[in-house]
């Protein structure tokens, strides 16, 4: 039976992270296996929507990608043995040894093994957060250079280095986590990101991604249930996820937080995180993502956009800011909108303008200021700015919305 190329990539998707842990727990070599996982996903995009998918996918996966990684490992043994047999004139046979046997599909989920070990002590936060995202969050370099803002070319290189840096490695079942957790926590948050709200293609949310990183945090979160930034981030998740099926209208257009219908929303979720946030809270220390779960949590509450505890959502910001690391100017942008509902539109965009230097041609940035500019009342500049965040983003749901609320400010003709 034919396989729609969306289905054969979902499937790609969630199998890629488990065939990659299969390879590197029984062979090592990180970048190797994660090169041969590429090759063989590469295959079964391939051939799977002419042929069907096989009847265990992760295991046509593993066998596939297995061979491939063999086939390099003996001609790299080959290689340099080789040059030892002409050095040392060994007999040519030395180096005909066979490979071993292909392993077989994994009894048990490798995906957490395999986040521990990309979020290495060794390897520089940057580069723990960039591996992580491709191997375990399974998006493109592209994708991960636009969620962590900094050029293409050098995501790629940050990431060829922390896959060398991996060499000899051991894949073991996770230990010290502490020392690993804030890019663990940091990694998570970014994948969630990514699923819920698509840094580009046709649609609005990648669902896998999201319900990934809801998975893998509440796994985090069995491990080190006391740990209040890990019930914070797991809290901030339920609370925005919960919002999902009221995100797109029934044209599938994207809407807005506070013209949603909240009726919608998964009152499930939203008890389940309020009662993490306040779990966690009390605990201290206050952490990132504790700070942005409750304000989740306070836009969750509100029956109606108008009922939102828009002063508690300002100091809790202001608290956010204060101790976001270095170099985040995503919470200062969320302050600025907090800013315009307290204190007025013009104020909001005097905060949002600071933010050029760090945020400037981001489509985000442009975003706020739109929306800002239109509560102000210009609607000239509001639409412009609509216009500049449509063409600085690659969703293409984003680019309707955006494009949507620039074309209801276009005035028109005389005398209608």
């Amino acid at each position: 039976m034919l396989s729609p190329p969306y289905v054969v990539e979902d499937l790609l998707r969630r199998h890629a992270p488990q065939v990659l842990g299969a390879l590197v727990r029984r062979y090592g070599h990180f970048d190797a296996a994660e090169d041969a996982v590429q090759e063989a996903l590469l295959a079964a995009a391939r051939q799977w929507p002419d042929t069907g998918v096989p009847e265990n996918p992760r295991g046509w996966l593993i066998r596939v990608a297995a061979r491939r990684l063999t086939d390099a490992l003996r001609a790299e043994r080959a290689r340099r043995l080789r040059e030892e047999a002409e050095a040392a004139l060994l007999p040519r046979d030395a180096f005909t040894a066979p490979p071993p046997d292909a392993p077989r599909a994994p009894a048990a989920d490798d995906t957490l093994t395999l986040l521990h070990l990309c979020c290495h002590p060794d390897l520089s936060p940057p580069s723990q957060v960039a591996l992580t995202l491709r191997a375990v969050g399974g998006l493109t370099t592209a994708e991960i250079a636009r969620a962590y803002l900094v050029p293409e070319a050098t995501l790629a290189q940050r990431i060829s280095r922390a896959k060398r840096q991996l060499r000899g490695v051991g894949f073991q079942r996770p230990e010290g986590w502490r020392e690993r957790l804030p890019a663990v926590l940091q990694v998570l948050y970014l994948i969630f990101n990514e699923g819920y709200t698509a840094t580009s293609g046709a649609e609005l949310r990648r669902a896998d991604l999201a319900a990934e990183a809801i998975r893998l945090t509440r796994a985090v979160h069995a491990l080190l249930p006391d740990d209040s930034e890990v019930g914070g981030l797991l809290a901030l998740m339920l609370l925005t996820d919960a919002r999902r099926a009221a995100r797109t209208d029934a044209a599938g257009e994207l809407v807005r937080l506070d013209e949603q219908d909240r009726t919608r929303w998964d009152r499930a979720a939203v008890a389940e995180g309020i009662a993490l946030v306040e779990r966690v809270l009390p605990r201290g220390p206050v952490g990132p993502y504790q700070l942005q779960a409750a304000i989740a949590a306070l836009h969750d509450e509100a029956e109606r956009a108008e009922d939102t505890d828009w002063p508690q959502i300002l100091a809790l910001y202001d608290l956010l800011v204060r101790i976001a690391p270095a170099g985040e100017p995503m919470a200062a942008l969320g302050r600025a909108v907090a800013v315009a509902m307290v204190h007025g539109p013009e104020a909001g965009l005097a905060e949002a303008d600071e933010l050029t230097d760090a945020l400037g041609g981001h489509h985000r940035l442009a975003a706020v200021r739109a929306h800002l500019l239109e509560l102000a009342g210009d609607t000239d500049a509001a639409r412009a700015a609509y216009q500049e965040a449509a063409t600085g983003t690659l969703s293409r749901p984003e680019q309707r919305y955006l494009r949507i609320r620039a074309a209801r400010l276009t005035p028109g003709p005389a005398g209608s």
